[in-house]
């Protein structure tokens, strides 16, 4: 490196001044020998490296039993055989931390004894101006269910300063993408018109020009018409290898028409062929390959619309044809295939027709709720057809994310530590008072706030709002004659009994935190809401040493708009739906009058139920997860012991597998409305049980993706 002294004085200059340098003395201080680099607003080698440890939320095991299920039967009772030892895995959760938790973290063993990651699709949102709200049906009318705030700010956070924040978004869930993948795999990066020519050049940086294998065409049909210039009918999806020696299977396809026509002869055999005429008079023949042709790099595949039986109902959703082609393509049957942003699950729901293993992962909670749906869906029809499918499980990062906002530097005294962490805490019930627009206050035990006359508790930060905790409230309460009380909590622990916690003549209300309270400008601008815990009613119907479910009742209490100022609003002949307090209302402003008319279109407490499901033996599964030996985490009732007959991941003497001190809902059965089919079934399969007590829980997930699970226990 050589620099001239008056580079030398400009660089010091700069530096003692705390400015930039140019760009030119970046390549003649480090001498960066690319030949091109894609440079961004922020640009950074830094990529998250945490490892959180994965909570199992739900497990699924098969389909629904369609009869009544006796003691000595098993789960692989009918048609279809459940495949054993690998489990699906469907998160729920910001893919840039789950990611890294997989890279870092234990299952990363786990993935590599499977062979590793073979294939990577992901459709991230491309779109600047998308609207990420969904379509949800009530009897015949239609609404729209807007996005959360937390999943609004994360897209909109791709766009916030237009191509720069998205790159950095893509760049670096791509770096974790590329070390997850394993030494034979590939990934496909499906996007259109609006980031093609970035993520090209993202694609370039972060795998190597040399891992570029194809720049495919998808052609379609349908869309919209913008009439600036030639109709815009196609999408782009990047090919790329980890190395050279990735997977491939070669993907054949018809002949046209025309070159069957040239193939004009036919031997003894029935094969077709052509006869060429050279130069030099001598005739060479030619065979038509039986397989086919291989499939170019241009692929017509039609847009899924209503009318297919795979329509989900998604705004992104991509047809199956598209994936299958792909997954066929670069990864074989019994290998793992990963979408990162999977939505509606297309890329799950093919790779399990295809035999292959999947993890897929998604921000919105919707979109989680619609691919549990859709791959129960497919297992259904998988034993319906005598053919082997895998369990899945529905996991997520919980309080281990959130238990990063109270996180205390290891490196730190013990009595700093603690002084850390108690202003950690109080920074984070400060930030919880101010979203809920409350007041702070002292001189209570379990009380932290006031919001016109009612105090409010806050649950902790790490866990869910657990028995004990509302019996305190209850106790002080009575203590301080105290009849007003709201409690805040981002998860409540199963089987608490709301109503009971009402009959102590006290007013509690329990309302859930959402995870937009992290979000500094969602607080500053009002956005945050709070919504009241859903109300669940079952009935155990007990006939000798059987059990059935029925659902009596269900209760939400949801805003999402303001109906007043939407009246206000409104052009005369204009019509729209909103949701306030629990209810879906159709107003409607007539043209002449102006006169404005309100029909209630939720007239039933069934109609905001999507999905129901019951676990008749719960508390049979513990729910373990994986942590570093020694180290205490949230959440973990048990430390320092490892569980009977656990695999160690990550070495032997790294981790250890620990009791969360909750359990796994095991998905038993299940109703739940379809595009076809919205018929909703209120009464289970009846299940034969041993005599005794027996906890039963019931889930209820309703149209908006959320869910409230009810335990219950019984006497057989």
């Amino acid at each position: 490196m050589r620099l001239s002294p008056n580079e030398i004085r400009d660089i010091t200059t700069l530096l003692e001044k705390g400015k930039p340098l140019p760009d030119k003395y970046r390549f003649l201080l480090f001498g960066d020998a690319r030949e091109v680099e894609l440079i961004w607003n922020g640009k950074t080698d830094e990529v998250t490296n945490i490892a959180l440890p994965f909570q199992i939320i739900e497990q699924i095991d098969e389909p629904r039993s369609e009869k009544e299920r006796r003691l000595q039967q098993t789960f692989l009772d009918g048609f279809g055989v459940k495949r054993v030892g690998w489990t699906n895995k469907l998160i729920w959760g910001d893919n840039k931390l789950i990611l890294s938790s997989l890279k870092n973290g234990p299952m990363r063993r786990e993935i590599e004894e499977q062979g590793g990651i073979q294939l990577i699709y992901i459709d991230p949102p491309f779109d600047v101006g998308a609207d990420f709200s969904m379509n949800i049906e009530i009897g015949d009318e239609e609404f729209t269910k807007k996005p959360s705030v937390i999943e609004e700010i994360a897209y909109r956070d791709t766009w916030g300063k237009g191509a720069d924040s998205f790159i950095a978004m893509i760049h670096e869930r791509l770096e974790l993408m590329r070390d997850l993948l394993a030494n034979d795999g590939s990934i496909f990066v499906h996007c259109d018109w609006r980031v093609s020519g970035y993520m090209r050049m993202v694609m370039d940086e972060v795998f190597g020009k040399d891992a570029f294998v194809n720049e495919i065409i998808w052609t379609y049909t349908g869309g919209t018409d913008r009439g600036r210039g030639f109709q815009q009918k196609h999408d782009t999806i990047f090919f790329y290898g980890k190395s050279e020696h990735r997977l491939f299977n070669p993907i054949y396809v018809e002949f046209s028409e025309a070159t069957i026509k040239r193939f004009n002869k036919t031997d003894s055999q029935g094969r077709r062929y052509k006869e060429n005429t050279l130069s030099d008079g001598r005739v060479t023949i030619t065979y038509m390959k039986e397989e086919g042709k291989m499939a170019p790099d241009y692929w017509d595949f039609p847009i899924v619309n209503r009318t297919y039986e795979e329509y989900a109902g998604y705004p992104t959703q991509k047809p199956e044809a598209l994936l299958e082609r792909i997954i066929t393509a670069s990864s074989n049957e019994g290998g793992i295939v990963a979408d990162f942003f999977c939505g509606s699950g297309t890329t799950l729901a093919v790779a399990e027709k295809l035999g292959r293993k999947w993890i897929g992962s998604d921000l919105g909670r919707f979109g989680i709720h619609t691919s549990r749906k859709r791959m129960i869906d497919v297992q259904r029809q998988l034993k319906k057809d005598g053919k082997e499918y895998r369990a899945f499980e529905i996991l997520n990062l919980g309080v281990y994310e959130r238990r990063r906002f109270v996180e205390v530097n290891g490196d730190m005294r013990a009595e700093e530590r603690e002084h850390f962490r108690a202003n950690k805490e109080r920074e984070f019930v400060s930030l919880i008072l101010q979203a809920y627009q409350a007041e702070s206050v002292d001189s209570f035990v379990n009380f932290v706030g006031k919001k016109r006359d009612r105090l409010v508790a806050v649950g902790p930060i790490e866990f869910p709002v657990t028995h004990s905790f509302v019996d305190s409230i209850i106790n002080e309460c009575r203590e301080k004659n105290i009849s007003k009380v709201d409690v805040l909590g981002f998860d409540y622990e199963m089987g608490i009994d709301f109503a009971g916690a009402k009959k102590h003549g006290v007013d509690i209300q329990f309302r859930v935190i959402p995870r937009e309270v992290f979000d500094k400008r969602a607080v500053e601008r009002g956005q945050v809401r709070f919504f009241d815990v859903a109300f669940v009613e079952v009935k155990p119907i007990i006939k000798g040493k059987t059990v059935t479910i029925e659902l009596t009742d269900f209760s939400v209490f949801y805003t999402q708009d303001s109906l007043g100022l939407v009246e206000e609003e409104m052009r005369p002949g204009s019509m729209k739906i909103v949701v306030e307090a629990g209810k879906i209302i159709k107003v409607a402003k007539e043209k002449e009058t102006g006169i404005v008319t309100r029909d209630v279109l939720t007239k039933k407490w069934t109609d905001w139920i999507d999905y129901w499901s019951v676990d008749f033996d719960y508390e049979n599964r513990k729910e373990m997860v994986r942590v570093p030996k020694g180290v205490k985490h949230v959440g973990v009732t048990t430390t320092g012991q490892t569980a009977e007959g656990s695999s160690q991941d990550g070495g032997e003497s790294e981790y250890e597998e620990v009791w969360t001190g909750q359990y796994v809902f095991d998905n038993e059965w299940q109703s739940f409305r379809t595009k076809k089919n919205r018929q909703l079934e209120l009464t289970s399969v009846t299940r034969e049980v041993p005599k005794g007590r027996h906890k039963i829980a019931v889930k209820v997930i309703d149209i908006f993706g959320n869910d409230t699970t009810k335990v219950i226990e019984v006497n057989v």
